[in-house]
């Protein structure tokens, strides 16, 4: 990004990159391919896309590597786990932390950059649990949980086995939880509450991964370009209304 000079589309050059590079060493899954299967895992979260043919093509291909995998192994997850699970199964759970583990971070990367470009850049680590719960990225296909027993939720039963759908957003803005909670204020004490990465047993496998790299994501760019900025005016960064995790197609920056 350096090289080339500014102006730079920060989505492309920086956060898209970073978490399929993670991603791919931990899986072992080539880097070179990532053009291709970013270009599925997009229209996977993006309603009205193909995502049938996307999951087939997605799955497909993994199912492969996990064949070529038992003959030529490497050290990622696909390869230690060819002893414990069959190819579908493999290919299965590599689509799933595929996916996940390159699309939340890398839209979390850019949006929170937009963020802070926009309401200051802080030094603390805790902006990263202030930007986890203020953005919430995962706002739409929401989480769903079916209640084992009658529960009073706001005044409303809440019946064994009915079906409730939960807003991230909303939970991650409650006020009897935070004080001014649209605000965002990166020392917040209460922020690491957030449920931005589920809770309990439905709890995201990669958040730990996810904080190191926005952590170092965050703080290696800015102290590498500490005068970067926006290239176009906020109001014409154009955002994701159409996909079930949040972000920026593209985020012009310079410095």
């Amino acid at each position: 990004m350096a090289a080339a000079g500014p102006p730079a589309d920060l989505v492309t050059a920086y956060a898209l990159p970073i978490p399929s590079l993670v991603i791919c060493e931990l899986l072992g899954v080539p880097y070179a391919d990532h053009d291709w299967f970013q270009e599925l895992s997009a229209r996977l979260v993006t309603f009205g896309a193909d995502g049938a043919g996307a999951l087939a093509d997605l799955t497909g291909y993994l199912r492969d590597l996990a064949r070529r995998r038992r003959v030529e192994p490497d050290d990622g997850l696909i390869s230690d786990l060819t002893g414990e699970l069959d190819d579908d199964e493999l290919a299965g759970l590599a689509v799933i932390l595929l996916v996940a583990g390159h699309e939340t971070t890398a839209n979390m990367l850019a949006l929170g950059v937009f963020a802070l470009l926009e309401h200051g850049r802080p030094d603390e680590d805790g902006a990263v649990e202030e930007l986890l719960r203020w953005l919430s990225i995962l706002h739409l296909g929401a989480p769903s949980r079916a209640a084992l027993e009658d529960v009073e939720v706001a005044g409303v039963t809440v019946r064994a086995g009915e079906t409730v759908a939960l807003s991230l957003p909303v939970i991650n803005r409650d006020p009897a939880v935070y004080a001014d909670p649209d605000r965002l204020l990166p020392d917040r004490p209460e922020a690491r509450r957030h449920l931005a990465f589920g809770h309990g047993v439905h709890q995201c496998l990669g958040r730990q991964l996810a904080r190191i790299e926005l952590r170092i994501g965050y703080r290696a760019l800015f102290e590498r370009f500490p005068g970067l900025r926006l290239a176009v005016p906020a109001a014409e960064v154009p955002v994701k209304h159409d996909a079930s995790v949040y972000g920026v197609r593209s985020l012009p920056v310079t410095w």
